[in-house]
């Protein structure tokens, strides 16, 4: 997995756009690289008195605490130092502004719920992984999300596209939990999903080349299923520099409704499964289990994103069989929550290993190791 490719092996070569460390001058679609993106890409540490009673508790409810024992750089320095070009925001709907702006987990911790946070206010999607409890994050807002992708994108015209998984999340402790004010979530309609499309057009602007679009990769097919089953993905030197969004969860449903050509006039892409009028990725997160039926949906035409690791077990003993599994099924998108070990594996009694998933050299991309292109594996670098 790690393999470092001699220098002498390989020649720099300016290839549609990027420079490719590979003797190989092929042309590639962008269904034909292979990327390590982040999961949960905007969250940071638990707060660490909720976190304390939460382990409390954990002695008499079924929870896993260890689950949110992780956390992640700032988005610029997972670009720029470790060649992460997926990330995942999770967000929730709050048309009117204010859901989240009280946090009552913190009474498990004798703290006030109120966050001070005057941007929870404002009306727009919201960032966080779970309300009143989990809810520290690099940003508090979708549309300031975008922002900083857009900022580095801007300042880095020829990267590997970014591709943004967009989870759109409907449910919160509140909702199970009877007899305890907790936070109720906002259900998606199909205003909520209109406006996550105009936040993207309001950062981006309406109908810019830099985001790429369910219409442009579905051309002149009657669906994306069927362009994409055909090859019809976008030559990859023609993508770099491109945003492209892809949603599950809760709103994915009402997205598509009305759009039966696949997603027209639509920002996002969505997780589907084959054969679906929209389908042109597909998320199999459990590489393990689903190596070899990843390879096939490769094999076919689809993007699919998987997971290499999850819950913080690989990190702390050293399992590195998903990881493989992972990045040799072909997924063109491998989700990692250690793009660098855990900070806390300095230390050899901490109970961290030094578990960590990247590209050889931390790479932006490689070549899609289990498709029909020579010099498969090589990794791609882009232009400084």
């Amino acid at each position: 997995m790690r393999k470092i490719f001699a220098s002498a092996a390989f020649s720099f070569l300016l290839l549609t756009g990027f420079a490719q460390t590979s003797v190989c001058d092929v042309p590639l679609h962008l269904n034909q690289i292979q990327v390590v993106g982040s999961h949960n890409s905007y969250r940071m540490s638990t707060d660490k008195g909720v976190m304390r009673a939460l382990k409390l508790l954990e002695k008499i409810k079924p929870l896993d605490v260890r689950e949110l024992d992780y956390s992640h750089l700032p988005l610029e320095m997972q670009f720029d130092s470790f060649g992460i070009r997926s990330i995942e925001i999770d967000i929730y709907n709050d048309p009117q502004g204010g859901n989240f702006y009280k946090r009552y987990g913190n009474r498990l911790a004798f703290k006030s719920a109120n966050s001070k946070v005057e941007e929870l206010k404002k009306p727009g999607m919201k960032v966080l992984h779970i309300p009143d409890i989990d809810y520290n994050t690099q940003f508090y807002t979708f549309r300031e999300a975008m922002q900083r992708v857009k900022k580095w994108s801007d300042l880095h015209p020829g990267h590997i596209p970014i591709f943004i998984l967009v989870e759109t999340k409907g449910e919160s402790i509140g909702d199970h939990v009877k007899g305890v004010k907790f936070t109720q979530a906002v259900p998606w309609d199909a205003d909520a999903c209109n406006n996550i499309d105009n936040e993207i057009d309001e950062v981006f602007g309406k109908n810019s080349s830099q985001v790429l679009r369910p219409d442009d990769v579905r051309g002149n097919y009657a669906t994306l299923n069927e362009a994409v089953t055909k090859g019809y993905w976008p030559m990859l030197n023609s993508a770099l520099g491109k945003i492209v969004f892809i949603m599950e969860g809760g709103a994915e449903n009402l997205y598509i409704q009305g759009n039966n050509e696949g997603l027209k006039g639509r920002n996002m892409f969505v997780y589907s499964e084959p054969g679906k009028p929209e389908c042109a990725f597909i998320i199999r997160n459990d590489s393990r289990r689903n190596k070899t039926v990843i390879k096939e949906l490769v094999g076919k035409g689809y993007m699919v994103r998987t997971r290499s690791d999850s819950g913080t077990t690989e990190a702390r003993y050293g399992d590195y069989s998903g990881c493989k599994a992972a990045l040799g099924s072909g997924a063109q998108i491998v989700s990692t929550d250690y793009y660098r070990p855990d900070p806390r594996s300095a230390n050899k009694k901490s109970g961290w290993s030094n578990y960590h998933v990247s590209l050889p050299n931390k790479a932006p991309a490689r070549i899609n190791p289990v498709l029909d292109i020579p010099c498969k594996g090589s990794c791609l670098k882009e232009p400084q």
